[in-house]
């Protein structure tokens, strides 16, 4: 051996290793290339550090490899330079006592560093100066790395174009991170199919090579037919490979995929298991499938109102517009949650000011109902307005009645008939409220007659409310000539709707001294309708109908008990019908029967 090693030379020393190495023999090689790395050549200097890095022959450590990088970079060995620059980028590990040695990954980009440590901040500036010296030495990893610098680094070394030619260059030099750059970097602009398929082309030879987050992207061409035949079956087997590749938006769309059967058969369990791994690592999408999961009640797994609202507040605090509002609408209600308007604002602000516009709106609601704080108020009063002012209808008709009522701004009712009218072209509530202020000349001039043409266009258009102001209108000659006729049409409509006022109204006209066929049993019939939905004149009337008999039905005690509701709702007058009824009966004691003996029986 002492006679061989006289011959040895740092290159034939080189070279048994690599042969060792390329056997799969590289803990064996580690001695062997220690000494041609100790003697200078930087291709042994560059294997021990990957021996070093992988704890293949030497115990691992991260900091001997880039110590041995260095003295391979220092001499333009490429590779050395390359792998030099992914350690910058992904800050360089300090040693811990109990790391355990990792295993190297096959690109730069790639995570280097599977091994137990404290990572320190990347090293920008290091990172491009090896990076851009491997790049000149043809090194096509070195290029998308480069290239992903200029996109991702800092402000200094930001330069979209030329990160866009470096990844294409990489991209000829068939390296698969710079296929994933260039396939990226195509998509960002793609509008044509030929570009699309460019792109998908490059994103191909990628996932091939394992990337998962171009089997992602392949996955969502696939899913839409861009650039390529639209094939959901192969979108849903690459967006799988990538899901297990731990890309997350990949695990969202996969188990979208699985939720709704797209190319894969449905399977509601693996579906909420994908989308909960997602959303667990922060995918606010992911977790906002999975609480509409749990809050549907004919969803594809039991409802559960709690777990639903855990979810959507993951996403909501992730930044998914659409979970916050959803969250808000549960603290309204109360609904898997502790009901808390304070809560509710809170999510419903959020969501409005991530643009979601339909959150405004629900704050506007609050704020209609008095339970938005003045503050809130005040923001949504000044959002209407100013969307109102771009011509904005129904923002016109909310700032109109935050104007009218107040919410949130001052009172100012001519402001308010000001920007109602504006709405009122397009808006049927808004239609209601101006054509009441005409009539009662709150705000504008009084006219009756523009009011009655106003509210026949928003009782038309189904507003109860208007329906009933155009028929108490239209009984009264109100801005028009009198139309029983048409009030009892109008009257009819509001009633069939619910309107507990409407019916009181039908039972009026029914009951005579109307231009209206009289019918008291019909009467009767809308006068107890609205008595049970809380009117209280009609309690009195109907009491009086029962009392006396008016549509031939007389029950006495019946209109006792509507007196005495009537009055309990604040008729102070029932309390002399009350007085004018007779005392009520005396119920006669009951008689227990006698039970016959048996001789009584048999002689029955």
């Amino acid at each position: 051996m002492a006679l061989f090693g006289l011959f040895s030379s740092p290159e034939k020393d080189l070279q048994s290793a690599l042969a060792l190495i390329s056997d799969g023999k590289r803990a064996a090689a580690f001695k062997t290339l220690s000494r041609a790395a100790q003697a200078g050549l930087p291709e042994a200097q560059y294997q021990v550090a990957r021996s070093y890095l992988e704890g293949a022959g030497a115990p691992g450590s991260v900091l001997e490899a880039k110590r041995w990088l260095e003295k391979s970079a220092e001499q333009n060995f490429v590779p050395a330079q390359s792998m030099l620059a992914a350690f910058y980028v992904q800050g360089v590990p300090i040693d811990s006592p109990d790391a355990a040695p990792g295993q190297l990954a096959g690109t730069v980009s790639a995570n280097l560093f599977g091994r137990a440590s404290v990572v320190a901040d990347p090293d920008f500036d290091q990172a491009a100066y090896w990076a851009k010296r491997a790049s000149d030495g043809g090194s096509h990893e070195a290029q998308a790395l480069l290239a992903y610098l200029k996109i991702n680094g800092p402000e200094k070394l930001r330069d979209q174009v030329g990160s866009d030619e470096l990844y294409a260059q990489s991209a000829a030099g068939n390296c698969a991170q710079g296929q994933l750059g260039h396939g990226v970097a195509i998509l960002r602009t793609a509008k044509e199919d030929a570009e699309f398929a460019e792109a998908a082309k490059n994103l191909e030879a990628a996932s091939e090579a394992g990337l998962g987050t171009a089997q992602y992207l392949l996955g969502a061409l696939y899913d839409q037919g861009k650039g390529v035949e639209a094939n959901p079956e192969k979108a849903a087997n690459l967006l799988k490979q990538a899901a297990e590749k731990q890309v997350r938006s990949a695990m969202t769309r996969y188990g979208m995929a699985l939720l709704n059967g797209r190319g894969v058969e449905i399977d509601p369990v693996m579906a909420e298991s994908w989308l909960r791994r997602a959303g667990l690592q922060g995918d606010g999408e992911a977790a906002a499938a999975v609480g509409q999961i749990y809050a549907r009640a004919d969803g594809p797994l039991p409802p559960n109102m709690e777990e639903a609202a855990h979810w959507l507040r993951r996403a909501a605090e992730a930044g998914h517009t659409g979970a916050a509002r959803a969250l808000g609408a549960m603290h309204m209600t109360g609904e898997g949650v502790k009901k808390n308007p304070v809560e509710a604002a809170k999510w419903f602000r959020q969501a409005a000011e991530s643009g979601l516009a339909q959150a405004r709106y629900d704050m506007a609601a609050m704020v209609m109902q008095r339970i938005a704080s003045p503050e809130d108020s005040k923001d949504t009063a000044e959002w209407f307005k100013v969307e109102a002012d771009k011509g904005d209808a129904i923002a016109a008709y909310n700032y109109g009645v935050c104007r009218a009522e107040g919410f949130g701004v001052e009172q100012d009712l001519a402001e308010a008939a000001r920007y109602l009218r504006q709405s009122a072209e397009k808006v049927a509530n808004a239609q209601f409220w101006y054509g009441r202020m005409l009539r009662e000349g709150q705000g504008v001039a009084q006219d009756e007659i523009e009011a009655r043409e106003w509210l026949i266009k928003a009782a038309e258009a189904g507003i109860t409310d208007a329906q009933v102001a155009i028929g108490d209108m239209m009984v009264k000659g109100a801005g028009g000539p009198r139309d029983d006729a048409g009030s009892l049409t109008w009257f009819r409509r509001a009633a069939n709707q619910g309107h507990m006022g409407a019916m009181f109204a039908l039972g009026a006209l029914y009951g005579g001294g109307h231009e209206v066929m009289w019918d008291r049993r019909i009467a009767q019939n809308w006068f107890q309708a609205a008595a049970e939905r809380g009117h209280p004149q009609a309690m009195m009337v109907l009491g009086r109908y029962l009392a006396r008999g008016l549509a031939g039905q007389r029950d006495k005690e019946q209109a006792r008990r509507w007196f005495e509701r009537a009055m309990q709702a604040g008729i102070t007058d029932a309390q002399i019908e009350l007085d004018a009824l007779p005392p009520p009966a005396t119920p006669e004691p009951s008689v227990e029967p006698q039970t016959p003996d048996v001789e009584d029986t048999e002689t029955a």
